[in-house]
């Protein structure tokens, strides 16, 4: 019989098993991104996923774990996202258009939802240790991925050699962050725009004329 293993206690898990998780797993990342960690019950995740309370309780001992896988799968869903879009990236240009689809996504909603992973770290940091120690080596990867564009632009000669890509980084991952929140507060991308064009303003300006 072919198995696998659980990605958070090592258990083996048959086929139907491992489908059966990642069933309850997506639909209660669905739902917690719609109406938050604290506004999701199991009994919602029961429905939407067409599991029993049996089968959930199987693979998860309570909400606290399930908190948990959400956190692995939808950090799995951005950093693969960012990988793919900032893993070769090595011009402003490039920089620009990786906002400009940022901001058109989050258009679609409005930019009422914000950032997937954000609004997780929002809800759970404060509660749940492990959840936020994944959170925060989420948060990590993204930022080294933006620090190695800014470093291909110091290759490139986009940036002098002496600016600190590190802080450009951290600054710039504190603008896309803050502009998800302002975003998702007033239901309007505008501000997302504003944060995020402030902070490549600063990094094309280090450029210079």
């Amino acid at each position: 019989m072919t198995t696998t293993a659980d990605p958070q206690d090592g258990r083996r898990l048959t086929v139907r098993g491992a489908r059966t998780r990642a069933r309850i797993v997506a639909a209660a990342a669905d739902l917690m991104y719609g109406q938050g960690v604290g506004g999701t019950t199991l009994d919602d995740v029961l429905a939407a996923s067409g599991v029993s309370k049996s089968q959930l309780y199987h693979h998860f001992e309570g909400k606290d774990a399930l908190v948990r896988a959400v956190v692995d799968l939808v950090g799995e869903r951005v950093i693969e996202r960012e990988r793919a879009a900032l893993g070769h990236l090595s011009t402003l240009r490039g920089l620009r258009r990786w906002r400009d689809a940022l901001v058109q996504n989050n258009a679609l909603r409005h930019g009422a939802y914000g950032c997937a992973l954000g609004a997780l770290a929002t809800e759970v940091s404060d509660h749940d240790d492990l959840a936020r120690k994944a959170l925060s080596d989420l948060f990590s990867e993204w930022q080294t991925l933006l620090a190695g564009v800014l470093r291909r632009l110091q290759d490139g000669g986009e940036l002098p050699a002496e600016a600190s890509v590190e802080r450009l980084a951290t600054g710039l991952m504190g603008a896309l962050q803050g502009g998800y929140l302002l975003a998702q507060t007033a239901h309007d991308v505008t501000p997302m725009a504003t944060s995020i064009d402030m902070a490549l303003a600063h990094i094309e300006s280090l450029s210079g004329p």
